[in-house]
């Protein structure tokens, strides 16, 4: 079950028009605590919806897939296993390493959800990040981030599919624009790719991988083995406003980002009961610390000492056993049962 950590709370005009907009963290039956505040509303949000919502309106349609369409896939691909494979990369070489200090370098890219109709607006977004394998076409970019932002905005009204509505006016039909998109480089040189499928999710675990079509975006090394409890990892954090602690490194559309140092506390299957590596236990879900920002989820977690990712960052949890708000994450294993195993060649 997920629960919406809003990063934005009510109605907001912006140019005459209104925009919800929300993050959100991942929950269960066993939740004891709240969750975080939501951040404070400020220019660098605005400034970052105005561009997203700008990019939605120059792409000429020809360019970008509807978001419904996206829904469509998410929902159809759920358990699909690529024809291709994914490396093994535990232990990658110095190049592959994931570079733990500017952001705009390690392969992480923001994803954004957004529908237009009218004067109404949402947008919803996430982390993610580039894999070393490949989609459907030669030269495409496979990127797995969270699957909650997509899954809150399916179900505003704003994203239910025109035949579903009730009779709309045909000024609405016309103007009604969505899409989604990764969203990679700099505060001063932002790049905009439209996702063009769903190759594949799963829905239990919270993933969902997108495709792009070029593959300008570095990849991530990701290990299949989960990592033991008390593994020293950094995670990759995002806020809107710079933090008075050192380390932040501008990131795309004014927001920042850190590499946050942290530790795997444990593990819980799909029953919320505890899991431990080396054992038949299903890994379902990693626990860490310390808790995640709003729009930090889809992130990868890193082992600091090899460099390879050892799972996605999915929200923030408190349960029985634990103290404080934990983040809450998918270990990266789980990420290799939408690829083909190595040398098997699975057609599907």
């Amino acid at each position: 079950m997920l629960r919406a950590c809003p990063g934005r709370s009510g109605l907001h005009v912006l140019k005459g028009a209104s925009l919800w907009r929300n993050y959100a963290t991942a929950d269960s039956p066993l939740v004891l605590g709240k969750v975080p505040p939501p951040p404070k509303s400020n220019n660098t949000r605005f400034e970052l919806d105005t561009r997203i919502l700008t990019e939605l309106c120059n792409r000429p349609s020809s360019s970008r897939v509807k978001l419904e369409n996206l829904v469509l896939q998410y929902m159809e691909r759920g358990g699909h296993v690529l024809e291709t494979s994914l490396p093994y990369e535990s232990r990658p070489s110095s190049r592959r390493k994931v570079g733990l200090t500017s952001a705009a370098e390690d392969g992480v890219a923001m994803i954004a959800h957004c529908v237009r109709d009218g004067e109404n607006h949402r947008i919803t977004l996430s982390s993610g990040f580039a894999l070393e394998g490949t989609g459907k076409h030669a030269g495409e970019s496979v990127v797995v981030s969270c699957a909650h932002t997509l899954e809150e905005i399916r179900r505003s009204p704003l994203a239910t599919p025109d035949e579903l509505k009730p009779i709309l006016e045909a000024s609405s039909s016309t103007s009604r624009l969505s899409g989604s998109f990764v969203i990679s480089g700099s505060r001063d040189d932002t790049v905009f790719h439209p996702v063009s499928a769903v190759l594949s999710a799963l829905h239990r675990s919270d993933l969902v991988l997108f495709s792009k079509s070029d593959s300008s975006l570095k990849t991530l090394p990701v290990s299949p083995y989960p990592a033991h409890p008390n593994t020293t990892i950094r995670a990759h954090f995002v806020v809107d406003e710079e933090p008075e602690e050192s380390g932040w490194v501008p990131w795309i559309g004014g927001t920042w980002s850190k590499w946050v140092r942290g530790t795997v506390l444990g593990y819980r299957d799909f029953a919320g009961r505890e899991a431990k590596p080396g054992t038949y236990d299903t890994l379902s879900h990693l626990i860490f610390e310390p808790a995640p920002t709003p729009g930090s989820s889809g992130g990868p977690l890193v082992d600091e000492e090899s460099g390879a990712v050892i799972g996605v960052i999915l929200g923030t949890r408190q349960d029985l056993g634990i103290q404080g708000l934990r983040g809450w994450g998918v270990p990266a294993e789980a990420i290799f049962e939408m690829f083909s195993l190595p040398g098997l060649g699975i057609k599907q």
